[in-house]
């Protein structure tokens, strides 16, 4: 079972990332990754940066409200600061978050960095730390390394709110509640053809763009979908609406810092 945090505050950053994101239209954010470099540049740099845009659906345990979502909720049982997306399981990003050609199943931890820029505000914010990828196995008491190994490290940066109803608090739960939140055309493209590959080569004659969803577990579309949760080691907030007043603030997770929520704060020149 993971060690969930009964020590730990909120993140000194997380209430202003959270007002200067509700003025964004659309949480969009660019998240990089790395992906082996193909040969022969690969011989003298082993990785190179990928980048794309991504939603940014809201803190892990924190499910936004969404009155079209009819799936079973949670208990409010827990609280985090681990900003999460959604995915495709057959994107490329899934196999560089994993940091190798297997892709199925819960894992990962590979680095990433998501930028968002709030207009509104003219404010920069840098997540950057590594990320977990949340499947169907979640649950499933098979052994895995993968399961294993997100369960510990999203746990330990999991707050508990309320003890009394940890044990009613399930992971499956939180994810087919998360993939109701999605967008009736976000479901469907988990049933489209494979991305990325060739219009003429062959695929599975179930897979079209626009296809219907058959309810919460529909079977092709929850076998594709797949949650991404990033785990924060450093958040940098740039304030440039003041030319004159414009700074940078970095905040570190440190763990030792327990007065200070877990982070460490420093103010620097933009």
């Amino acid at each position: 079972m993971p060690c969930h945090s009964r020590q730990l505050r909120r993140a000194p950053w997380k209430a202003l990332f959270n007002q200067h994101i509700s003025k964004m239209e659309s949480p969009e954010f660019v998240l990089s990754t790395l992906a082996p470099a193909p040969a022969p540049q690969s011989s003298s740099t082993p990785f190179i940066p990928r980048a794309r845009f991504c939603i940014f659906r809201g803190f892990w345990t924190e499910l936004p409200e969404n009155q079209h979502n009819h799936a079973e909720r949670n208990p409010q049982v827990y609280e985090s600061d681990l900003p999460t997306f959604t995915t495709d399981v057959r994107m490329e990003k899934v196999s560089q978050i994993f940091g190798t050609s297997q892709t199925q199943g819960s894992g990962g931890g590979g680095p990433v960095e998501a930028v968002w820029w709030v207009k509104d505000t003219s404010t920069q914010w840098r997540v950057t730390g590594r990320a977990f990828i949340v499947a169907q196995d979640i649950e499933e008491d098979n052994g895995s390394s993968g399961v294993r190994t997100v369960k510990s490290e999203v746990g330990k940066r999991m707050r508990v709110v309320d003890e009394s109803k940890e044990p009613d608090w399930s992971w499956t739960r939180e994810l087919t509640a998360i993939f109701g939140n999605q967008s009736p055309s976000i479901q469907a493209s988990f049933k489209g053809p494979p991305p990325g590959k060739p219009v003429t080569e062959p695929y599975d004659s179930n897979l079209q763009l626009g296809a219907k969803v058959e309810g919460l577990h529909d079977s092709i579309a929850r076998q594709h979908f797949r949650l991404v949760i990033i785990i924060p080691d450093s958040v940098e907030q740039t304030n440039l609406s003041d030319p004159a007043k414009a700074r940078r603030f970095r905040y570190t997770f440190d763990e030792s810092t327990r007065a200070n929520a877990g982070w460490r704060t420093e103010e620097l020149w933009p």
